[in-house]
């Protein structure tokens, strides 16, 4: 990282004191310094999406919500891939993909997205999101600023939750994903309707999401809620 481009982040993250910034600062911080319309953390195991840390505003929180219910995206392919992912053009992008994601996001506002993969060492934890509302490329200087904010961005998760409890999540992750537990309730419950694993109850978790055109915590709070059920009783 060039020290005096990292510096220059670091000091607009400093909140005054010797705390570190909140998730929400984080990625409003990501995205002015990279002049972005909106940015996102989105945590990732096993190339599935676990949740979104935080969101800049409520386009970049549909974004990542779209991404967590349908399992496709830049945050996605940024963490399988373990590279930067630049689509310049979401609208008529020069490579198709994304075909779930897509329309939504362009509906609601994105016209670029850019993924960037969050590692440190070998530990790999998602991917830092950012979407322009008008096409066209990054400028080389704002991917050199990308790169080192998806840096900046994986080392402050891992330092939200260095202090947390073993087998608890740290107070600012666990308040970004608390829209997401309703998930993983449904889809214990599913698991246990069907007879079968956790993991597979996600997969008809987000095929029922995809299927009925909703996102997935809204099919979750239907299953938690009694409302629908997966089993044939």
């Amino acid at each position: 990282m060039p020290r005096d481009r990292l510096v220059r982040i670091l000091a607009k993250l400093s909140p005054g004191g010797p705390d570190e910034p909140d998730a929400a600062r984080l990625c409003e911080v990501c995205a002015d310094v990279a002049g972005m319309s909106g940015a996102g953390i989105m945590l990732m195991t096993e190339r599935t999406p676990q949740g979104s840390v935080c969101s800049s505003n409520p386009v970049s929180a549909l974004i990542e919500e779209l991404q967590y219910t349908l399992g496709e995206g830049p945050c996605v392919d940024a963490y399988r891939l373990d590279r930067p992912v630049i689509e310049p053009d979401l609208g008529v992008p020069g490579t198709p993909r994304w075909f779930a994601f897509t329309p939504p996001a362009v509906a609601a506002g994105a016209r670029a997205v850019f993924g960037f993969p969050l590692q440190v060492g070998a530990v790999r934890l998602g991917a830092l999101n950012f979407y322009r509302d008008r096409r066209g490329p990054l400028s080389d200087d704002q991917y050199a600023n990308c790169l080192v904010l998806a840096g900046v961005a994986a080392q402050s998760v891992l330092n939200m939750q260095a202090q947390a409890p073993p087998g608890a999540l740290g107070v600012e992750l666990e308040k970004g994903a608390s829209g997401h537990f309703v998930v993983h309730q449904a889809a214990g419950m599913v698991a246990v309707q069907c007879g079968i694993s956790v993991a597979h109850a996600m997969v008809r978790l987000r095929a029922h999401a995809f299927s009925h055109d909703l996102l997935l915590t809204e099919v979750a709070r239907d299953v938690v809620g009694r409302i629908l059920r997966f089993d044939s009783g």
